[in-house]
C-alpha cells in the first residue's frame, strides 16, 4: 500500500490549520458583537452633540472597520505560518516536488514565486475588504445629501447637453444625437416642446439671457436660433425617487436603459423652423454660446474655427441676415466654447491640447491669448466667477487658471479617466466645488462656486477646487445613469432640482444636492 509523502502529509495540516482558523474567526467574531455591544453602551453614556441616529450609524460603521482589520490581521499571520513552513520544506536537503529534484537555484525560485503569490493575495484581500468598508461609508454620506428627485425620459438616443433657463419660466432643456431638443417641466417630468429643425446630431442648446429663444449647434453644420412658448402644467403630487433599501450598488445593464418614448412626449408641441439658421461653419458645430446680453453669439466647429456672430441689436440677431466676423487659430478640431458671464471675453478649446482666450470687449481690436497648460485634447474650458477658468483634459487632469496669472494652475484635480465630458461650476459664497462628466463642454452658472465631474463610468462626483473628493451621486437600486454621462448643468435658485446631468443612457436626471450640509462636512 502506497504511504503517503511529506508534501501530501504537509498541505493536509496546512488545511486542518485553515479549518480550525475559520472556527477561531467565527468565535472571534460572536466575542467581538459582545465587546462591541459592552463598548456602545459605555459611548451612549457619553455626553454628544451628534443625534442618536447618527452616534448608532456610526458605531456600527466602526465595528464592522474593527472586524474586518481584526479577520485581515489573523488571515495574515497564518499565510505568514504557512510561507515560513514552505521555506523550510524547499530548504531541506535533497527533498522532491512533484517527483523532480530540484537544485538549489530553482528551490529558491521556487519559494521566491510562493512568496510573491501570497503577498499578492494579501494584498489584493486587503484593497477589497478596506474598499468596500470605505465605499459603505461615503455612499450613506452621499445618499443623504445628493438626492435623485426626476428622471427625464423621452428621447430616443443619447444626451450630449442639458441646460436651464435664466427667464421664467425655468424649463430644463435637451440636445440629444436622436436629431431633436426637448424642453421639459422641472416640477413634473413632462416634455412640453419638441425642436426638430436639424438634420443631425444636437450637440449643445444655450437659453437666452433675457428672452424665450434657444441656440442650438448641430453635426449638420448649422447652428439654428429658435423660439419657444410654453406653459408649465400643473404639478402633481410626485413619489420620492430617493428611497434607498441600503444594499450594495449594482451594475446596469443595456436591457435596464429606459425606453425610447418618454411620457407626453409624442404629444407635446412641436417646433419644425427656426428663426435663424446660421451656416458659416464647414464642419460639424459642436458648441455655441450667447454672450453677455444676447445680441451677440459664438459657434465653435470642427473645421478649427469659432464664429462670432453679431447685430446692433435684438431684432438684428433674429433676422436672417447678421454680421459674421470668423476666429481662427487653433491648428485642430475646436471642443467647446465658453463665454465670460459679465464681459465680452469667449475662451475656445480644442484638440491641439490648447486652450484660446479671445476678447472682444474693443471691437477694432480681437485679441487672443494661447494657453498650453495640458498634454492632450482640452474638452472644455470655462470662466467661472470672478476670473478664474477651469479647463479639463484628455491627460486626466482638471486644472483651475488665474486669468492674471496663467503660466500655472493654482490648482490641479488628478483623475482616473479622461476628462472626456462636460464640466458644469458654480459657485457658493461659503466655499466651492467642482463637477466633471463625460461629454464635450464645461458649463458655468457664475452665482456660485462648485464643479461637478461627470465620468464615463457613470459616475458623478463633487470635489472642491483643491481636489479633494467631496461626495459623489447615488448609484444604486436601479438608480442614476446607466451609460457614459455627458454633460451638468446647475440651477442654483431652484427649490426642487438644483443640479442636472444627462448621459447616453438617453435620459436627463435632477438631483438635489444638499450644499450647506456637503460644506459642513468638509
Amino acid at each position: 500500500m502506497p504511504t503517503e509523502s511529506g508534501s501530501c502529509a504537509t498541505a493536509r495540516q496546512a488545511k486542518q490549520k485553515r479549518k480550525s482558523h475559520s472556527l477561531s474567526i467565527r468565535r472571534t467574531n460572536s466575542s467581538e458583537q459582545e465587546r462591541s455591544g459592552l463598548q456602545r453602551e459605555m459611548l451612549e453614556g457619553q455626553d454628544s452633540k451628534l443625534p442618536s441616529s447618527v452616534r448608532n450609524t456610526l458605531l456600527e460603521l466602526f465595528g464592522q472597520i474593527e472586524r474586518e482589520f481584526e479577520n485581515l490581521y489573523i488571515e495574515n499571520l497564518e499565510l505568514r505560518r504557512e510561507i515560513d513552513t514552505l521555506n523550510e520544506r524547499l530548504a531541506a536537503e535533497g527533498q522532491t516536488i512533484d517527483g523532480a529534484e530540484l537544485s538549489k537555484g530553482q528551490l529558491k525560485t521556487k519559494a521566491s514565486h510562493s512568496t510573491s503569490q501570497l503577498s499578492q493575495k494579501l494584498k489584493t484581500t486587503y484593497k477589497a475588504s478596506t474598499s468596500k468598508i470605505v465605499s459603505s461609508f461615503k455612499t450613506t454620506t452621499s445618499r443623504a445629501i445628493c438626492q435623485l428627485v426626476k428622471e427625464y425620459i423621452g428621447h430616443r438616443d443619447g444626451i450630449w447637453d442639458v441646460s436651464v433657463t435664466k427667464t421664467q419660466p425655468v424649463v430644463l432643456g435637451t440636445a440629444s444625437a436622436d436629431h431633436t431638443a426637448l424642453l421639459w417641466s422641472i416640477e413634473t417630468g413632462k416634455c412640453l416642446i419638441k425642436y426638430v429643425g436639424h438634420a443631425g446630431s444636437v450637440n449643445s442648446i444655450k437659453f437666452h439671457p433675457t428672452e424665450q429663444v434657444a441656440l442650438t449647434a448641430s453635426g449638420d453644420q448649422t447652428a439654428h436660433i429658435w423660439r419657444y412658448i410654453v406653459q408649465l402644467p400643473t404639478p402633481q403630487p410626485t413619489t420620492d425617487c430617493n428611497q434607498m433599501s441600503g444594499e450594495d450598488e449594482v451594475e446596469f445593464s443595456d436591457k435596464d436603459e429606459p425606453d425610447g418614448d418618454g411620457e407626453g412626449c409624442g404629444d407635446c408641441p412641436t417646433i419644425r423652423t427656426s428663426l435663424t439658421s446660421l451656416k458659416s461653419h464647414q464642419g460639424v458645430v459642436i458648441a455655441a454660446d450667447w454672450l453677455v446680453g444676447g445680441k451677440q453669439a459664438v459657434t465653435a466647429s470642427w473645421d478649427r474655427t469659432a464664429n462670432f456672430v453679431c447685430g446692433n441689436e435684438m431684432s438684428c440677431i433674429l433676422s436672417a441676415l447678421m454680421f459674421s466676423s470668423v476666429v481662427v487659430g487653433h491648428d485642430q478640431e475646436l471642443t467647446h466654447c465658453c463665454t465670460h458671464p459679465t464681459q465680452r471675453l469667449v475662451v475656445t478649446s480644442s484638440r491641439d491640447t490648447t486652450f484660446r482666450l479671445w476678447d472682444f470687449r474693443d471691437p477694432s481690436i480681437h485679441s487672443v491669448n494661447v494657453f498650453q497648460g495640458h498634454t492632450d485634447t482640452v474638452t472644455s474650458a470655462v470662466f467661472t466667477v470672478g476670473d478664474n477658468v477651469v479647463s479639463g483634459s484628455d491627460d486626466r487632469t482638471v486644472k483651475v487658471w488665474d486669468l492674471k496669472n496663467m503660466r500655472s494652475p493654482i490648482a490641479t484635480i488628478r483623475t482616473d479617466s479622461a476628462v472626456n465630458s462636460p464640466l458644469d461650476c458654480i459657485s457658493y459664497p461659503s466655499g466651492s466645488l467642482m463637477l466633471r462628466g463625460g461629454g464635450y463642454r464645461i458649463n458655468v452658472c457664475v452665482g456660485q462656486r462648485i464643479i461637478a465631474l461627470p465620468h464615463d463610468n457613470r459616475q458623478v462626483r463633487l470635489f472642491d477646487m483643491s481636489g479633494v473628493r467631496l461626495a459623489r451621486l447615488p448609484r444604486s437600486n436601479r438608480q442614476g445613469h446607466r451609460r457614459m454621462v455627458c454633460c451638468s448643468a446647475w440651477s442654483e435658485d431652484h427649490p426642487i432640482c438644483n443640479l442636472f446631468t444627462c448621459g447616453f443612457d438617453r435620459q436627463a436626471i435632477g438631483w438635489n444636492i444638499n450644499i450647506p450640509a456637503l460644506l459642513q462636512e468638509k
